[in-house]
């Protein structure tokens, strides 16, 4: 990955919607090169997901908790299982495997508190590898981002 590259991918992080053409301008190559670049950073998975950012209010899903998660045992299959429920989960907008006193530590949304509490006795409550949670209320969504800092 190039200089170029890193541009292109700082752009498109910024606004995926941008046509070959505006790249071009952007980051001084043709629209075809930049066609071509966009191609390869795709394959080679260095861009994974081109996706939009949704407001959570707008969509009905005002309340974001950062929730801790700790299994019982670290066991490989028994971390494994559960970062499958995870990835099957729609409410889990993003799921982190840390290091330190928690093993996860997830993003939840949910539509109010009643539909939180009803999650948790779903997917904690009655999974037997969850030795615990904490959970955490975001009051205020201050940035969401997925975005790189690729320029110096």
């Amino acid at each position: 990955m190039d200089q170029i590259d890193r541009k292109i991918l700082h752009y498109v992080q910024q606004n995926n919607q941008l046509t070959h053409a505006e790249l071009s301008d952007l980051v001084g190559l043709s629209a075809t090169s930049v066609q071509r670049r966009l191609a390869r950073l795709r394959a080679d998975k260095i861009i994974t997901a081109d996706i939009s950012v949704v407001d959570p209010e707008a969509a009905g899903r005002p309340l974001l908790m950062l929730v801790s998660v700790e299994l019982a045992r670290e066991r490989a299959d028994i971390i494994d299982r559960f970062k499958r429920s995870v990835r099957n989960c729609a409410e889990v907008m993003s799921a982190y495997y840390v290091t330190g006193e928690t093993d996860f530590v997830l993003i939840v949304s949910a539509t109010n508190m009643a539909d939180y509490e009803a999650f948790t006795r779903e997917f904690f409550y009655d999974n037997p590898d969850i030795k615990g949670f904490k959970t955490s209320v975001v009051m205020d969504r201050i940035k969401a981002s997925f975005h790189l800092p690729l320029l110096e």
